[in-house]
């Protein structure tokens, strides 16, 4: 994918992290300024990929049956449908939980942990290498921090503990909150995955 300059982006975290609104507010946001294509990892059902191609972007669903992760026979073969336009942004969406899909690469540039604030503070450490493996750890529906006993401090120094280089960012999906710096994270981040494809290379090559 790389050698399109598509940044694919492995989403993971535990169900009920909100993973598939994260993406739908994150479509909203920048469908007019670059392609977007997402595959969806579900166990059963399409409603996932439903409600991501009711948000105007191409989504192709992956049913894993008893199978706890995607691994990358299922995104090749979802990408042969999917067919992502050069320099577009792929989302792939995992099966939720913590343990299995850490351990599988689905040719994406980073893998990136949804942990919300519902959840208790101490997962990072609970289930180390989905946090070792991650790039970034989003601390999701901070919105709801007034109502919970969870220590978001706490939380990073555990990411940290056990994957010092992690990034991390919080926001609210529903309020929006740190939805700009997400946004900026992402740019940044295809820019990077643009610049370093020979498809890029090339055209810098056409120009001189």
């Amino acid at each position: 994918m790389s050698e399109q300059g598509i940044l694919a982006l492995n989403l993971v975290s535990s169900p009920g992290s909100g993973k598939t609104e994260l993406l739908v507010k994150t479509i909203e946001l920048l469908r007019q300024e670059l392609p977007i294509a997402v595959i969806e990892g579900d166990q059963q059902t399409a409603n996932d990929a439903e409600r991501i191609r009711a948000a105007g972007v191409k989504a192709m669903q992956v049913n894993t049956g008893k199978g706890c992760h995607l691994d990358a026979h299922m995104v090749g073969h979802a990408l042969q449908d999917l067919q992502p336009e050069q320099g577009s942004m792929l989302f792939i969406e995992n099966v939720g939980n913590l343990v299995c899909p850490a351990a599988f690469d689905l040719g994406e540039a980073h893998k990136v942990a949804i942990l919300s604030v519902t959840e208790g503070e101490d997962k990072p450490v609970k289930y180390p290498d989905m946090f070792i493996a991650s790039e970034l750890m989003i601390v999701n529906k901070i919105d709801l921090l007034p109502y919970l006993d969870f220590d978001v401090g706490q939380c990073i120094a555990y990411a940290r503990q056990v994957n010092p280089g992690i990034k991390v960012l919080q926001l609210s999906a529903k309020t929006g909150a740190g939805m700009a710096a997400w946004l900026q994270w992402l740019k940044a981040s295809r820019q990077l995955a643009v610049l370093g494809s020979p498809v890029a290379e090339s055209l810098a090559q056409e120009t001189v």
